[in-house]
Order: C-alpha cells, then sequence, then structure tokens
C-alpha cells in the first residue's frame, strides 16, 4: 500500500489503469483534452500490479480501476470523474495541473 501512496501523490494527477480498460482509456483522454497530463501507472504491465490493485481496494477505490487521484487525493473511478465534469467540479480541482500552452 505504500507504494500505491507514493504513486499516487508522484504528479497531480495520478491515474492507476489497465492497459486493455477502455474506462481507463476514455478517462485519460477526458484529462488530456482539459489539459492535464496525468502519469498513468498500467498496473497491469507491472510485475507487482495485483498487489497494487489490492492496496488500491483496500484504500477504498470501487471497482478499483480506474483509479483516479487528484493533488494525492483519491477522487474515485470513472463515474466519480465524469460527475465532477458534468457538475463542473472537475476543473477547478485540476486547474493547478494544467499544462501551459
Amino acid at each position: 500500500m505504500e507504494k500505491v501512496t507514493r504513486l499516487a501523490s508522484e504528479k497531480g494527477v495520478v491515474i492507476f489503469s489497465k492497459s486493455s480498460c477502455c474506462m481507463c482509456y476514455a478517462v485519460n483522454m477526458l484529462f488530456k483534452e482539459l489539459g492535464v497530463h496525468p502519469m498513468v501507472h498500467e498496473i497491469d504491465q507491472e510485475p507487482d500490479g495485483r498487489e497494487m490493485e489490492k492496496a488500491l481496494s483496500r484504500m477504498g477505490c470501487n471497482g478499483p480501476i480506474p483509479a483516479v487521484f487528484i493533488g494525492g487525493k483519491h477522487v474515485g473511478s470513472t463515474s466519480e470523474v465524469m460527475s465532477l465534469h458534468l457538475g463542473g467540479a472537475l476543473v477547478p480541482l485540476i486547474k493547478p495541473y494544467r499544462a501551459l500552452n
């Protein structure tokens, strides 16, 4: 769990994903469209990916993939991120992490 906590705080927006997950891809693309380049950890390609997935579950991540962290805090999975976006709350959360154009 320490590794997941450390990785989740490495960058402003971090996504724990699986390379074959279409919802993970959609969330990643949403952030890119909003000007954020998230750190994506493909746990199915990590040697200790199963342990990472279990740690995410213990941290309260539903699913647990994709697990999205903003500013080191878990914000949820696809439905929570989309709800934040549709409600207008996502952009203010990611504003400090947007790429300079």
